[in-house]
């Protein structure tokens, strides 16, 4: 259960998330934010913090070289990612298709969405969310265009923790570029 919102405007990203950890009907408050910087990303994952952890002390991503932006996304940064999760056994297969998490990464200004499909991808709006308050903040974002980008993120973390049980404060927002 979690809601993280992310927004790209003017070469940033800024990117929250919410604090709410569940397990059934338990709803506790986690002390690791899940939204964060490795190296030049910003990312921001739902689901299980099996995958945060993954993320921040697995993954070794090589520098980008001649690709472009997304280019450089969907080859060199996706295969680090598959590696890592096949490398601690968080990937799964069935029925022949591989998959893992679903998270948001802000990269050179940029905004990507990985779906747990592996693909990735990027909206022509800028936004992503992922997360049991996805379209409570999706919505929320559209509606809160006027607001400067931190103060959109937050009120649409606040619009999605009152409709969704699953999503709570504290609220961590971050920028990166």
């Amino acid at each position: 259960m979690t809601c993280i919102i992310g927004l790209a405007e003017d070469n940033k990203v800024y990117m929250g998330g919410d604090s709410a950890l569940a397990s059934g009907w338990t709803v506790r408050i986690t002390a690791q934010p899940k939204v964060y910087h490795i190296g030049p990303f910003l990312i921001g994952a739902e689901g299980s913090p099996r995958l945060d952890q993954i993320l921040q002390y697995h993954l070794d991503i090589p520098e980008q070289v001649l690709e472009e932006d997304y280019e450089y996304m969907v080859t060199v940064f996706i295969e680090a990612v598959r590696a890592a999760f096949k490398g601690v056994g968080f990937s799964k297969i069935e029925d022949n298709e591989e998959s893992g998490g679903i998270f948001l990464v802000g990269y050179q200004g940029h905004l990507y969405k990985v779906w747990s499909d592996f693909q990735i991808g990027s909206y022509a709006d800028s936004i992503a969310a992922c997360g049991c308050g996805e379209e409570f903040a999706l919505g929320a974002m559209k509606a809160l265009e006027h607001l400067p980008p931190r103060e959109r993120i937050l009120k649409s973390l606040e619009i999605a923790a009152y409709f969704s049980g699953g999503v709570m404060p504290p609220f961590v927002i971050e920028e990166g570029i």
